[in-house]
């Protein structure tokens, strides 16, 4: 058997692994799209390193595009298998994907209006909203903890991994040659004690582990200090500084996160009495596709639900749909809170918003998540003092923050207690993806500490025999 990482490898986006179980059954974790990776995006996102062709079967861990975007184009080229997830991971790739696609659409009419204007060839998008669609017609959803005959030779069961609604980490069991090899894929470990979700789930013993590695050199703040954290940032810019407080959240996850907090600060009767608008129109699907499945959701917004029956929402949030609602958002100079996608800070609506609000020395911005070091969002934690926004510098006279206790992905520890219902020395070998190469090695190091003697980082396309 062999496996070959084809993205997120040395690198936090682009997850993709080929898993060649022998010459007829290729299998495929994720299917992910690399973002935020400057010029060489668009190059990273058009070659494969496989042949969609031959791949039998997809599996993916949950429904962030860095883990499911290139499905579209898998199909386009000529993949004809099933993909397999959980439910809700199922229909929330519905609601991202169509958004991609449209995302893709628009950004080559702007490319190519500009390649006609200088007699340049034009450019086709990674996939439409038709290549999108055939995608789902494929779906082919699993609960929790049930046991799946993918192939003659491998078995299935998705375990809760607590990242997102619907994640899983992907537990295989392979019989080829009269031999038995274990094989767990992570996808993205989530939080234990999380605000929404319930914790990640012991899985079964692995062989070997395909492991993310995002945060795997530091500690999270503790998330119940979030909740004071926000309503301080809110206090201060649109109480005292009279300001718009602009918040980049990831529409899935974080955006339900931070309305979260704010409808427990208006049940608390700590909530400051302003507009608050939600302006990404994704964001509002997404919280209305999670509502459905409130079985994901932990003990503690369990029994809020019995006295709340809609945790995202509360007095003075507005949900902005068309185009000119949210242009109108950049004309008003009352103080606002605004939160729209998306988190990097790359795409969307909040980019028109940070053009139009970062010269201001009475806003703020408020960055909530991971951001690739070339994104928008990472070159304002820089804290610059010019900014390029949509080929224009803006002065950057606006405070820049971050609120670091929000990230759904594990920290140091809750990496560390994933992997506790393991026994180090019957581990083969662990794989760690989906991180920063610098903050893998140091990673690597303390996994060696912890008694894991073989933790290999792949670089991108790395081919490993497994038996």
């Amino acid at each position: 058997m062999k496996l070959t990482f084809h993205g997120a490898a040395r690198m936090v986006t682009g997850s993709k692994h080929l898993l060649e179980v022998n010459d007829t059954e290729k299998i495929l974790l994720d299917c992910g799209m690399f973002q935020g990776m400057g010029q060489d995006t668009l190059t990273l996102n058009g070659e494969w390193g496989f042949d969609p062709k031959e791949i039998t079967h997809v599996v993916v861990s949950h429904a962030h595009i860095d883990h499911i975007g290139l499905l579209p184009k898998l199909v386009k080229d000529g993949y004809e298998g099933s993909i397999y997830c959980t439910p809700a991971t199922a229909s929330l790739a519905r609601i991202l994907l169509i958004d991609s696609a449209h995302i893709q659409e628009a950004d080559v009419r702007y490319i190519n209006k500009h390649r006609k204007q200088d007699n340049r060839q034009t450019v086709e998008p990674l996939y439409t909203e038709e290549d999108a669609m055939r995608v789902f017609s494929l779906f082919e959803t699993i609960p929790y903890n049930e046991r799946y005959i993918l192939t003659d030779h491998v078995e299935l069961m998705f375990t809760d991994c607590g990242h997102i609604l619907g994640s899983a980490a992907v537990n295989l069991v392979i019989n080829n040659n009269g031999k038995t090899t274990r094989l767990t894929f992570s996808g993205d470990v989530g939080r234990y004690r999380d605000m929404l979700l319930r914790s990640p789930q012991p899985f079964p013993l692995a062989d070997y582990i395909i492991m993310e590695s995002t945060y795997g050199d530091k500690q999270h703040e503790h998330m119940a200090a979030a909740t004071d954290k926000l309503l301080a940032h809110i206090q201060e810019t649109c109480i005292e500084n009279k300001g718009k407080l602009i918040i980049p959240a990831f529409s899935l996850g974080r955006t339900q996160e931070i309305l979260f907090m704010l409808n427990r600060l208006e049940l608390e009767k700590r909530l400051p009495n302003l507009p608050y608008y939600l302006d990404s129109p994704l964001s509002v699907k997404i919280t209305n596709a999670v509502k459905r499945y409130p079985g994901c959701f932990n003990n503690h917004v369990q029994d809020l639900l019995k006295q709340d029956d809609d945790v995202f929402l509360f007095k003075g949030l507005t949900h902005i749909e068309s185009v000119d609602e949210s242009i109108a958002l950049n004309d008003t100079t009352d103080p606002c809170v605004i939160i729209s996608a998306s988190g990097m800070a790359e795409a969307g609506r909040v980019k028109h918003h940070i053009a139009n609000n970062v010269a201001n020395p009475s806003n703020k911005i408020l960055l909530t998540g991971y951001c690739e070091p070339q994104s928008l969002g990472a070159r304002l934690k820089a804290k610059p003092e010019q900014v390029r926004v949509f080929g224009k510098l803006f002065p950057v006279h606006a405070q820049i923050d971050e609120i670091t206790s929000l990230s759904a992905h594990a920290d140091y520890d809750d990496l560390c207690q994933w992997l506790s219902c393991q026994n180090p020395r019957d581990v083969k070998k662990l794989f760690l993806v989906h991180g920063e190469y610098d903050v893998q090695n140091r990673f690597k190091e303390r996994l060696l500490k912890k008694g894991f003697f073989d933790v290999e980082i792949p670089d991108l396309h790395e081919v490993f025999g497994i038996d």
